[in-house]
C-alpha cells in the first residue's frame, strides 16, 4: 500500500486548519489504498521519508522563508534520502500574514535538489484562511494521495 507522509509545522490556528483540510483530502474515501502518516517537521525522520512514496509539506512563511522546523527536517533527511527518493511526488501549502513567495522558493530549491516531482502548484495562503483556501488545501491532499495510486 502506498504511503503519503505529511510533514508540517503547524504553530498557529490558521496552519492547523490548513493541515486538517489537507489531511482530510488525503484520507478521503474516494481515494482508496493510501496510508497517510502525519509528522510534525521537528519529529519527522529519515525512516519516515524512506518509507513514504510521496510527501505533503506544510509550513508558515517566516521572515520570507520556510519555517525553521521545516528547514531542520530538510537538513536532517537531505543526504540520507538524496538518491533513494528521486522522482517521488510532493505538494506544498504555505501560510503567511503578508507574503509567501520566499518560503515557496526556498522549499522548491530544496526539493529540486532532492529531485522530487511537484504534482500540483503550491497552495499559497495569506491571512486568515477562507473556505476557498481550505478547499484548495483539501484538493492538494486528495490530488497527491490519488497520484500515489496510479
Amino acid at each position: 500500500m502506498p504511503r503519503l507522509l505529511i510533514v508540517h509545522h503547524t504553530p498557529s490556528p490558521a496552519l492547523h486548519s490548513l493541515f486538517e483540510s489537507a489531511r482530510s483530502g488525503a484520507t478521503t474515501p474516494e481515494v482508496e489504498g493510501v496510508e497517510v502518516v502525519a509528522r510534525p517537521a521537528l519529529g519527522a525522520t529519515v525512516t519516515d521519508v524512506l518509507e513514504a512514496d510521496g510527501y505533503l509539506l506544510g509550513t508558515p512563511a517566516n521572515l520570507g522563508y520556510m519555517s525553521g522546523a521545516l528547514k531542520h527536517f530538510f537538513d536532517t533527511i537531505y543526504y540520507p534520502c538524496l538518491d533513494a527518493t528521486v522522482g517521488r511526488p510532493y505538494a506544498l501549502y504555505v501560510h503567511g500574514n503578508n507574503d509567501v513567495d520566499g518560503a515557496i522558493a526556498a522549499v522548491e530549491r530544496v526539493v529540486t535538489g532532492l529531485r522530487w516531482k511537484q504534482v500540483q502548484s503550491p497552495v499559497p495562503i495569506i491571512g486568515a484562511p477562507t473556505k476557498a483556501d481550505l478547499d484548495a488545501a483539501w484538493e492538494l491532499g486528495a490530488t497527491l494521495a490519488a497520484t500515489l495510486t496510479m
